[in-house]
């Protein structure tokens, strides 16, 4: 239960796509920017409008996308603002670029919402980036528009930028998703990442994108092409089938995400001692085991070897949130239900402090 990686194959009518792609002679080197039929898809599929010409370039997978915007507009001794609970890797960017990485802890008891005060106050002459994401990983919340327009206004006033992961943008349940670059008067300075690895159960193609003002852009663009030259061709025809083809697969995904989500909310709800905010979107719980009085890491590793269930420490995805563990909903009903009987020995066994 500790992957992010849907269960589900590559739909059929993707992988059809790269296979007859790569019969008639995509097996060779692309534009570094990507193939323009992409790029044209990677623009109709985004809320704000980035020209796919010089504003968009298809990456070796979102992981590739982030670390080119750490690259390109942190220089070392920078800053780089981390609101966590976040994903573990935004540190790794961070120290690669020889950057102060500033992590700054949300407030557990509101659902770990952007604190617009907090991170502006945050923020100085020597901030050059934030990293915010939404759906996030690890609690599937969405981030509120209005606060994070707020904290892309203060980027821009310390001539900043916002770096935006939204992969799991596709994945949301019971609202709609808007981009942090849709609704802001600074777009310049929002730098938006995506991918196809979540929506479309695509992680092992690695495509992903960079999108940014023109001046950014060709900028990432001299270290994306010193890095991987272009991202895989058959990939990116896969990709574009992916994003302009049958969108009736990836809604029976969503679909069974969503019914996944319910039964684990319903799962912790009958946990004793054990809670965590109903996700918005991604396909992760983000539990707080703090009545159990034990180290998210000590949680993990009992889980582990005394029950056979994986889970992710909660001091992974920050410093002070070591009585916290992360679980994935990617996985079928029936693995998820035999996680949770284990899971729910394991609670019986330590009880509540």
């Amino acid at each position: 239960m500790e992957i992010g990686e849907p269960d589900f194959d590559t739909p059929d009518h993707i992988i059809d796509a790269a296979l007859e792609a790569t019969q008639n002679g995509a097996t060779h080197y692309t534009s570094s920017t990507g193939i323009s039929e992409l790029r044209n898809a990677i623009a109709d599929d985004l809320d704000y409008e980035y020209d796919p010409d010089s504003e968009i370039i298809v990456t070796a997978g979102a992981v590739e996308a982030l670390a080119l915007a750490c690259i390109t507009v942190v220089d070392p001794s920078d800053e780089v603002i981390v609101p966590t609970p976040a994903w573990p890797n935004y540190q790794i960017q961070g120290i690669m670029t020889d950057a102060d990485v500033v992590n700054v802890p949300l407030c557990e008891e509101e659902g770990f919402a952007l604190d617009t005060e907090l991170l502006i106050d945050q923020m100085s002459d020597e901030t050059a980036a934030i990293l915010l994401t939404s759906p996030s990983n690890p609690t599937g919340q969405i981030l509120d528009p209005s606060a994070t327009a707020e904290i892309v206004e203060a980027a821009a006033e310390h001539d900043a930028y916002v770096i935006a992961d939204e992969v799991y943008k596709d994945i949301v349940y019971d609202q709609q998703f808007q981009s942090i670059a849709s609704n802001t008067a600074h777009p310049e300075h929002v730098i938006t990442v995506g991918s196809c690895s979540k929506t479309y159960s695509m992680t092992g193609w690695r495509v992903g994108w960079f999108a940014a003002d023109e001046r950014v852009a060709d900028a990432a663009l001299e270290f994306h092409e010193s890095i991987v030259t272009c991202a895989p061709a058959p990939s990116q025809q896969a990709a574009v089938e992916a994003l302009t083809g049958d969108q009736e697969p990836i809604q029976s995904m969503l679909s069974a995400f969503d019914d996944r989500r319910e039964y684990v909310v319903n799962r912790v709800e009958d946990l004793p001692g054990i809670s965590c905010p109903e996700p918005d979107g991604a396909f992760y719980a983000f539990l707080d085991c703090s009545e159990l009085g034990v180290e998210s890491t000590t949680i993990a590793r009992e889980l582990l070897e005394e029950h056979g269930v994986v889970v992710v420490p909660g001091v992974g995805f920050g410093d002070t949130l070591d009585e916290y563990i992360r679980i994935s909903f990617a996985n079928s009903l029936d693995r998820l239900e035999l996680g949770f009987d284990r899971i729910e020995e394991y609670v019986e066994l330590n009880g509540s402090v």
